[in-house]
């Protein structure tokens, strides 16, 4: 026989009323027991297919049941739930394996990073078959793990392999491929000190790359901007970045964009911005000392250098740019591994430029895409299939 305790509370369940006495029940001598309220729990019953019904009602609201679940009921539900998802691969260093079933790509509740947010992520784009800057993202979360104090799992090269195999068995030639790395499951404290061992999850998501050269609107985030010691960090806490992007979609714009304290343009929820300045001159991008350093954003410095011995640009520098500046601009953009280069033709209620896109954001793209697929051997990994 199953032995249950529910303890009934005198404050709000959904579902039940709030007047129930404060008591313990056993399920299996729960008839024995009176109810000193109007209210209460029936007696737990078999469904037609077995399962233990706890159902709970009162004079008001109608009865609801909660199933109690198999192991493959479950399996079979999160099936259904998964439906229609590009999920192709997932690695979990917690079964040390990697699952094509979308049913299989769970985290334990119990991981810190799930609970506490005690975890870092990173990315790589999937481009005909090789991984795009793969090095470079490693290196970016495995500088993110020592400074959110998570110890490394296993040796950077091992992370590596694990990665590329998770993308080989996924069969994904253009995609996403995204990782974390946590303090791992152990229990629901706030210390990681319990903690069993750091955990790696990868996933590999089937996705297309998107351009929009009709340019986009941002507006400037009300959401207070991180300090730069976790801005700094590709951390899960992804809190206020969701909230600047919620803001900007209300106000029907792409993305909202940070300004630090001292009136300095800083960055968007997941991306960079540069700038065309001095009558198209110049391209200039904030400085990272506050912001995340992005890898894309990064390599996009380095292919402007070919517009400047081409003569379409004279320099290309990494300043303080004030909001003043940038909205003066003759051209701006957002930056990042997720919309590439993007450029935007309105910033609140002014338009950048003559509000189009400007010819230094289309050849940075085409450069870019460029340098996504065929690109040097320091830039894109191949995937061995």
């Amino acid at each position: 026989m199953m032995i249950s305790q529910f303890v009934c509370s005198p404050k709000p369940v959904a579902g039940c009323s709030p007047e129930m006495t404060v008591n313990i029940w056993n399920f299996a001598s729960l008839s024995l027991v009176q109810c000193f309220s109007r209210h209460g729990f029936r007696f737990p019953h078999k469904s037609k297919r077995e399962r233990m019904i706890l159902m709970c009602s009162d004079s008001i609201s109608q009865s609801w049941n909660v199933p109690v679940l198999s192991s493959s009921e479950v399996i079979e539900r999160l099936k259904q739930a998964r439906g229609g998802q590009q999920f192709l691969a997932m690695y979990s260093s917690v079964v040390d394996g990697i699952t094509t079933d979308p049913a299989a790509m769970v985290l334990p509740l119990d991981d810190h990073m799930v609970h506490r947010g005690h975890g870092v992520f990173d990315t790589a784009t999937i481009v005909n078959g090789y991984l795009c800057e793969l090095d470079q993202h490693l290196d970016r979360i495995i500088r993110s793990a020592s400074m959110a104090k998570i110890p490394l799992p296993f040796h950077r090269e091992d992370i590596r392999r694990i990665l590329i195999q998770t993308v080989s068995v996924s069969g994904c030639r253009d995609g996403s491929l995204r990782y974390w790395l946590s303090t791992g499951p152990g229990d629901f404290l706030l210390s990681p000190s319990h903690c069993r061992e750091p955990t790696l999850y990868a996933i590999v998501i089937k996705t297309n790359l998107t351009t929009n050269p009709k340019g986009v609107k941002v507006v400037t985030s009300s959401v207070p901007i991180k300090p730069p010691e976790f801005a700094t960090v590709k951390s899960v806490n992804y809190l206020p970045n969701v909230l600047s992007q919620m803001e900007a979609e209300a106000k029907g714009a792409y993305a909202g964009i940070w300004v630090d304290k001292d009136g300095f343009i800083a960055e968007g929820p997941n991306m960079n911005v540069a700038f065309v300045v001095n009558g198209g001159n110049e391209l200039v991008m904030p400085r990272f000392d506050n912001v995340l350093s992005g890898c894309t954003a990064k390599r996009t410095l380095t292919l402007a250098e070919e517009l400047v011995n081409k003569g379409m640009l004279k320099s290309v520098k990494v300043m303080d740019v004030t909001v003043e500046d940038g909205k003066k601009a003759d051209e701006m953009m957002l930056i990042g591994s997720g919309v590439l280069i993007n450029p935007v033709i309105q910033w609140d209620e002014e338009f950048i430029g003559d509000g189009k896109e400007g010819p230094i954001a289309k050849a940075l793209l085409d450069l870019l895409l460029e340098d996504m697929s065929s690109g040097p051997s320091s830039v894109r990994v191949c995937v061995p299939y």
